[in-house]
């Protein structure tokens, strides 16, 4: 039996919702009946149909502790190229504080509560009882994960695992957007110069900009959801106040980000931080 097969069999029977993860340990496509969701979505998902495909689909929402549907024939080939293990913090009611960087770890020793911490290949996962809304970002290499949301499998970790403190849902709450859109949507913000003009940008910068955007998403390996939030930050940061971001735009780096395993709400999401940390 495959080794990550085995892993997840024994996760799924200890109640934690588990689903392979692919190269760049992000998760498997949707297949060509579920591709942008036009079969609804998994009935866990919010505002999603009764999808009823047998397969590794709809990323974090596949996670599941259903062991015969893990060992599925339709599971198999997935598991045989999967590199790693990812559950779903939020079905397991855990919350994962990713911290990924030395200088985040020490952040979090000194300002969160310990609980059970688990090595990661560039600081820690810092694993609480409770759950929260998933963020990217939230501070410079920290990210929730939680509800809608998945996290890689890097063993059980060392330590007593504690109750989510408010300290680390007050971090969510601070980069809190306004109320979600269900697609990407023009930047409407004051114009710095005439008629909406990038005086400062020629159409073809713009463009090279966004190609470089897009390139800087799809050779993301790890820490994926900080490279997005991180890159439509960038991007904002350059355009974001002079009116030249167009729909087209945007869609493109959306269609980027969820190639690499983001949900559209994920997407979202780090697109309305990035336009709150730049006071848009």
């Amino acid at each position: 039996m495959n080794e990550h097969l085995r892993t997840a069999l024994d996760l799924g029977a200890a109640g934690l919702p588990v689903l392979p993860l692919r190269v760049g340990k992000v998760p498997f496509g949707n297949c060509r009946a579920c591709k942008g969701n036009a079969c609804g979505g998994r009935p866990n998902m919010k505002n999603a149909g009764p999808c009823r495909c047998p397969g590794v689909c709809h990323a974090w929402a596949a996670a599941t502790t259903e062991l015969d549907i893990i060992a599925s024939p339709s599971w198999a080939a997935a598991w045989r190229q999967a590199v790693c293990v990812g559950y779903h913090p939020g079905g397991a009611g855990l919350t994962v504080v990713d911290l990924d960087n030395a200088e985040a770890t020490a952040w979090a020793r000194g300002a969160l509560p310990a609980t059970r911490t688990v090595p990661t290949t560039r600081g820690e996962h810092w694993i609480y009882r409770g759950t929260m809304r998933s963020a990217n970002g939230v501070r410079d290499g920290v990210d929730i994960k939680s509800t809608m949301s998945y996290a890689r499998w890097l063993g059980p970790g060392t330590g007593t695992m504690t109750t989510l403190p408010d300290a680390a849902r007050a971090l969510a709450v601070k980069k809190a957007p306004s109320p979600i859109r269900p697609a990407p949507h023009s930047v409407a913000v004051p114009v710095r110069s005439g008629n909406g003009e990038c005086r400062h940008r020629t159409p073809t910068y713009l463009d090279r900009g966004i190609a470089m955007a897009e390139q800087r998403i799809t050779e993301a390996r790890s820490a994926v959801h900080t490279t997005v939030y991180r890159t439509f930050l960038a991007v904002l940061s350059a355009h974001g106040r002079c009116g030249c971001l167009t729909d087209a735009h945007i869609a493109r780096l959306f269609t980027a980000a969820q190639a690499k395993g983001e949900s559209p709400r994920h997407c979202t999401d780090a697109w309305a931080n990035a336009r709150t940390q730049l006071g848009l």
